[in-house]
Parts: C-alpha cells; sequence; structure tokens
C-alpha cells in the first residue's frame, strides 16, 4: 500500500552551496498525491515545484527542481532519498528557501526522523514503474543504464585519482531496510581543490570545515574524524543515485548501474527510459512486489546511530 508520514517534522540547517539557511518540513499528504515542494517564503505566484524527473534543471553539483514559472529549490537529493529508502511515497514539502539544509551531508538525519514520527498506510495500492527494456546514457567516460529486474537494485563504481578514494565499486538490493541500514548516513563528498575553486566562484558556501561533508586531499582524509566506512565515497554516490530515482515519480524495479555517474546523467537516464517506447510500464503492486521495493523491510533498529 502506499505510505506517508504520520505526522509533520521540520529540519533546519544551511545549503550547502548558498549557505542561505532554511527550515523545510515534511508534511503527510493522501494518496496518489506524490512529493510535492511549496516554497513558503514566496508570496504570489505558483509556489510549488513537483518532485519529478522532467522538473529536473540538470546540474552536475546537485539536483535542483524547477516549476514551469522558474521558481526552483536545490539539492533535493538526499531528501528524496531518505523518501524513497523510507517508502514515503506522498508528502508536501514545505521550505522556506531555494536550498534543502546539507544538515551531516548524508540522508541519515531525514530518515531518524521520519521513523521516529512514523509511517502511516494509506487505503490504495502502491504503484511502481517496471523497467521492460534496457537503456543506456553516456557523457564522456560516465555511463548510467538501466534494466529490467523484480525489485531496485544499484551497481556503483568510482575511479578518482586521488589516493584516499581510488577505485571502489559496491552492489545493493534495496528493499528490506538495506538503504538505511548500508548507505543512508554515508556523506557527500569532495576534494579540497574542488571546494577552493568552488567557494571561489560563490558556491559551496555553506561547507563547514568538513563537518556536513568528506573532504579529501591527495592521500588524506582532511575531515574531522575521519570516514564512517572505507567505501564511504562509492555508498554517497549509490545514496545520490537512490534519490535521483525517486524523482521517476513512483518506485522504480530495475536494476541501475553507474559508472562515473552524476546527478545530471542520472536525469538524462530518466529522460531516456521515458522517451523510449515499451521501455516502462506503470503497475499496480500486490502484497509480493510491494515487499520488494525500497523501504520494505525497515527496522529501527539496523538504523547507524551517527549523526
Amino acid at each position: 500500500m502506499q505510505n506517508t508520514i504520520k505526522s509533520s517534522i521540520s529540519f533546519t540547517g544551511k545549503g550547502l552551496h548558498s549557505g542561505a539557511p532554511a527550515t523545510v518540513t515534511v508534511r503527510p499528504a493522501g494518496a496518489h498525491h506524490g512529493i510535492w515542494f511549496s516554497r513558503s517564503d514566496v508570496l504570489v505566484g505558483d509556489r510549488l515545484i513537483p518532485a519529478r524527473w522532467d522538473a529536473v534543471n540538470r546540474s552536475p553539483l546537485c539536483t535542483k527542481l524547477e516549476n514551469a514559472s522558474g521558481l526552483a529549490v536545490s539539492t533535493v537529493e538526499h531528501l528524496m532519498a531518505a523518501l524513497a529508502g523510507c517508502g514515503i511515497h506522498n508528502a508536501m514539502i514545505d521550505i522556506d528557501g531555494p536550498e534543502v539544509p546539507i544538515l551531516d551531508g548524508s540522508a541519515i538525519p531525514f530518515v531518524r526522523g521520519f521513523m521516529q514520527r512514523g509511517i502511516r498506510q494509506l487505503s490504495a495500492p502502491v504503484m511502481a514503474f517496471e523497467v521492460l527494456k534496457t537503456v543506456t546514457v553516456q557523457d564522456g567516460e560516465a555511463t548510467a543504464t538501466i534494466a529490467p529486474a523484480d525489485t531496485l537494485r544499484i551497481d556503483f563504481e568510482i575511479d578518482f585519482t586521488d589516493a584516499a578514494i581510488g577505485h571502489q565499486k559496491k552492489s545493493l538490493v534495496m528493499n528490506n531496510g538495506s538503504f538505511a541500514r548500508e548507505l543512508c548516513d554515508s556523506r557527500t563528498f569532495c576534494r579540497q581543490a574542488d571546494v577552493d575553486a568552488m567557494q571561489a566562484n560563490g558556491l559551496a558556501l555553506g561547507g563547514d570545515s568538513g563537518e556536513n561533508a568528506v573532504v579529501f586531499d591527495g592521500d588524506r582524509v582532511i575531515s574531522p574524524g575521519g570516514l564512517r566506512y572505507a567505501d564511504e565515497p562509492v555508498r554517497h554516490k549509490m545514496l545520490d543515485a537512490l534519490g535521483d530515482l525517486a524523482l521517476a515519480g513512483a518506485p522504480i524495479l530495475g536494476h541501475y548501474t553507474g559508472f562515473r555517474a552524476g546527478h545530471s546523467l542520472t536525469n538524462t537516464l530518466l529522460r531516456a527510459l521515458f522517451a523510449t517506447p515499451g521501455a516502462v510500464r506503470l503497475i499496480t503492486c500486490d502484497a509480493q512486489t510491494a515487499a520488494r521495493l525500497p523501504g520494505a523491510g525497515l527496522i529501527w533498529d539496523e538504523i547507524p546511530q551517527v549523526a
């Protein structure tokens, strides 16, 4: 069945790129509502922004959503991953600024907040997109593929020249609480040289000495406390991929494979999937199928204790 959150919950922090303070409040919504953002700081005009693939204004640094009036909200990927990973299909999200707060750089503050509030089942069956044909997109050396599967599986591979990151690879089926158990506390990461360049160009203004991101410099991890996992970077890329795939508008039954892929390429993949005749269909999930969706089987005691 479709789910929503039992009661509203707010998260306050600052945007990673803008540095602007923001509060985001996730509210319950009825069946078939989907996920929508509402810019509460905007008093006139259309302030509703759909959390959907065709509303993405593609960017290499984050996922930015924009409505037909040009009103936007950015860095939605960690929040979207948490909603998908907790099996929340319907929510209204109020935000009083242009960027979702970065918090600790992972999705775990959202996951723990949602689970503390509780998940409410609605009286309507959950819908899912079943992938029927393999679709691949490429940008230089980066590739992203979605192929038929009876659940959502994410395979990801990264390869960085920085010795502290290097070559990392991981595969995970996204049901049975695996997102919350293995991915949700993995933080966004960057190289110190990239931080310096971004801040010189007016970006990453909310970066806080490695407190909301893992910062690497060659063979060193320079963030306080080091890594949460030896392969935290590839885990975070998988977290991002789940959040970006959640913009399909319904859970996906398919096998996603990313090699050096980022937000923009995953969105390009969704656009290609929905543009390819016969590549995907919307189905009504029976109990067995619903049990294979992200969020199914999530147990509070398995959620990491960090953050």
